[in-house]
């Protein structure tokens, strides 16, 4: 209790010194800041537990936002309360326990220094908990009942998430990356607070408008990269709609395709004071990615595992990726589905250690990297890893080899273990992690740029693995957010749905006003 009360303390005095002004200067607006965010699969056993959100408190929050360091014109130009701030790996739907317990701090620490200005509310809008629809709007209606309707509420958002009405209704401002991959995150957040001040600071307040247009379309992320088209030249469309007198934000979410929630649908939304401009930029972006929809395609060339692992081994290029996409833990999954990697060790092509070297990355097996630790590096290991979430597709793998290198530290894997079986380098984890970044490979000493093949369990290619291929196949593998949407077992989202759907009458897209949220309640 008292680490808490020290947390509070030097979190507020701490805001008021950066800032230039005492407590009680009164000229700078009053802003905290809360969000929670994850990506939750309702298709996969897992489930997503308190500490795997990092969560972090009062003055902490600020590390997680570079915008916001010390020495920043934003950090400067507004007294900050921050709350709470937790990201999850994406993985299984949230335990209700976990859920009430974040929010419920988050809410305590919001009540003990109102009133508020404004609020900037960083989520990432595809989280589900046990037993609960609409996870963001429960939060964003526990906040307001908190903070009251006269404070302008900002939230920021990732292009995957989902955008239900009771959420439209109770923010004020709102927007989303551009990108996917995500490389406008930090950019996609700045926006938001520097809107927010900028309403604060100039007297305009909310909005007069926000438009809100649903699109029966969910796709897959892989599907929507704006690296290639259709995307490309849709989201495009996004920076000049923005940029218009009358306009303060505009945003296409593509949605979330691997939760049955009836929000789970591509939306769009603009805010903004011109109310033809508004609802008419809303109706411009919604058709385009309507009529974009029959050609909406997979970022890379996609397969079988064995035909990708075919292509690979006959082709020249190196190093060749592959993304084993159905258990990807970037966009949902256990990370523990053994069904590639079973049959990557049983391919005869990697049985000699001679053979083409193979990196995958990765699978965790607690057991497994024991006995490991206790073998050392250079020693050998037979064991088990894998399968303890999700084992409907593959037994637990077998793994014996030589251990090659022992990594202690990483925030989601804790302890890594590459470990040599044939001439493939199996990387087995305390804990699961996506492996996206060059050093996460070069600290266990293998090298992702001179093997001949790397399997990731991955979805579309991050920046650092992109620009590291040569060339780069979709493995369309099992798991809890296997690429084949159309064979998913949906019964809760809104029919007709593209592509569920295909023959569907053309829906209604015109700009639906939402409530002011302080209006009429």
């Amino acid at each position: 209790m008292k680490r808490l009360l020290c947390i509070l303390l030097v979190s507020a005095c701490s805001v008021y010194i950066a800032a230039g002004q005492s407590a009680n200067d009164g000229h700078l607006p009053r802003i905290a800041i809360a969000g929670l965010g994850i990506e939750s699969s309702t298709f996969s056993p897992a489930l997503t537990e308190e500490p795997a959100f990092h969560a972090a408190y009062g003055a902490d929050v600020f590390s997680v936002y570079p915008f916001m360091s010390v020495d920043s014109p934003l950090r400067h130009s507004a007294i900050w309360f921050p709350t709470i701030e937790g990201h999850a790996l994406p993985g299984g739907t949230v335990t209700r326990k976990a859920y009430e317990s974040l929010v419920g701090k988050t809410l305590d620490s919001l009540r003990k220094h109102l009133p508020y200005d404004g609020l900037y509310f960083d989520i990432h809008g595809a989280m589900s908990v046990v037993g609960l629809d609409d996870p963001e709007g429960d939060f964003i209606v526990r906040i307001r009942k908190v903070v009251g309707k006269k404070t302008i509420i900002s939230t920021s958002m990732d292009l995957h998430g989902n955008v239900s009405w009771q959420l439209a209704e109770n923010t004020d401002l709102i927007t989303c990356y551009r990108k996917a991959p995500h490389e406008d995150a930090m950019q996609t957040k700045e926006r938001a607070v520097q809107n927010l001040i900028d309403r604060i600071e100039s007297g305009k307040g909310k909005p007069k408008y926000k438009a809100w247009i649903p699109i029966p379309v969910l796709l897959p992320g892989e599907k929507t990269s704006t690296r290639i088209e259709p995307a490309k030249s849709v989201y495009a469309a996004v920076w000049p709609a923005a940029l218009q007198p009358g306009v303060i934000d505009a945003a296409i979410w593509v949605g979330y395709a691997w939760a049955d929630e009836p929000r789970n649908h591509a939306v769009v939304m603009v805010t903004g004071d011109d109310k033809e401009v508004v609802t008419t930029t809303a109706e411009q972006l919604a058709r385009r990615f309507w009529e974009a929809r029959n050609s909406y395609a997979f970022v890379a060339p996609t397969g079988t595992l064995d035909e990708c692992l075919d292509k690979a081994l006959a082709s020249k290029k190196r190093p060749f990726y592959i993304s084993d996409s159905g258990d990807n833990p970037t966009a949902g999954g256990a990370g523990d589905v053994t069904w590639s990697l079973i049959k990557i060790l049983n391919r005869p092509e990697f049985k000699a250690d001679d053979g083409p070297s193979l990196i995958y990355a990765s699978i965790p097996g607690p057991e497994l990297v024991k006995a490991a630790i206790a073998a050392g590096v250079g020693g050998h290991v037979d064991g088990y890893a894998g399968a303890k979430i999700d084992s409907r597709n593959a037994p637990p793998a077998h793994i014996a080899g030589t251990v090659e290198s022992i990594v202690y530290g990483d925030k989601d894997a804790e302890v890594e273990v590459s470990v040599k079986v044939g001439s493939v380098h199996v990387i087995v984890t305390q804990k699961r992690k996506p492996y996206h970044k060059e050093i996460d490979f070069t600290r266990l000493g293998l090298n992702p740029r001179t093997a001949d093949i790397v399997v990731v369990k991955i979805g579309y290619l991050e920046p650092e693995l992109y620009a590291m291929k040569a060339d780069w196949l979709l493995a369309l593998t099992p798991g809890g957010v296997d690429q084949n949407i159309e064979q998913l077992p949906y019964h809760r989202i809104l029919r007709p749905m593209f592509p569920m759907d295909k023959d569907m009458k053309d829906p209604d897209l015109s700009a639906r006003l939402v409530p002011a949220s302080d209006e009429g309640k």
